[in-house]
């Protein structure tokens, strides 16, 4: 059966794909970190149907992650900001961009790049803050937090004895 409200399930990941899931939704917010904001420069850019956009929009403003702000009354036309929540959500894109160009990129390479503040080009990535290491499926194991409970999404975390899943008998990465 398929589900279609994943909101009300006890996991974070289930809660954040029922605000950011829809395959649009990274396209909008990468649109809008780059600095497009208006509702044209959207539909142009991503090529969606404006009825489609309005409704990816309007939910991202009910979740909290976009904010709509009037620039003209007659008629009223909104720019479209990230709240701090979506400004969190960049590093995600980010590392989901590092993974599309590694495995499933363009051929002549990656059709956009990342400075950081210190002028380095860099390749996303999720590292440990404290040794600065890579996280891998090897070196990081999930468990319980304070608001664990065993419920659907969630029943195998904090599971005794859980390993990372070996694959054609290696250890993982």
């Amino acid at each position: 059966m398929a589900r279609e409200n994943f909101g009300t399930m006890h996991c974070s990941m289930a809660r954040a794909l029922d605000v950011i899931g829809d395959p649009w939704t990274p396209l909008v917010l990468r649109d809008l970190y780059l600095g497009l904001s208006r509702f044209d420069e959207l539909a142009e850019d991503l090529g969606v149907a404006r009825n489609l956009l309005t409704r990816r929009l309007d939910h991202l403003v009910a979740g909290g992650v976009v904010q709509r702000h009037p620039y003209q009354d007659h008629p009223r036309r909104y720019d479209y900001r990230l709240t701090a929540s979506g400004r969190e959500l960049v590093p995600i894109l980010m590392a989901l961009t590092a993974w599309g160009d590694r495995w499933v990129g363009p051929p002549a390479g990656p059709p956009i790049r990342f400075r950081h503040a210190c002028g380095s080009i860099v390749e996303p990535a999720i590292t440990c803050p404290t040794c600065h290491e890579p996280f891998t499926l090897g070196n990081v194991r999930p468990l319980p937090g304070p608001g664990h409970k065993s419920a659907t999404g969630t029943r195998l975390v904090g599971a005794s004895g859980w390993m990372p899943p070996r694959r054609r008998g290696r250890e993982p990465d």
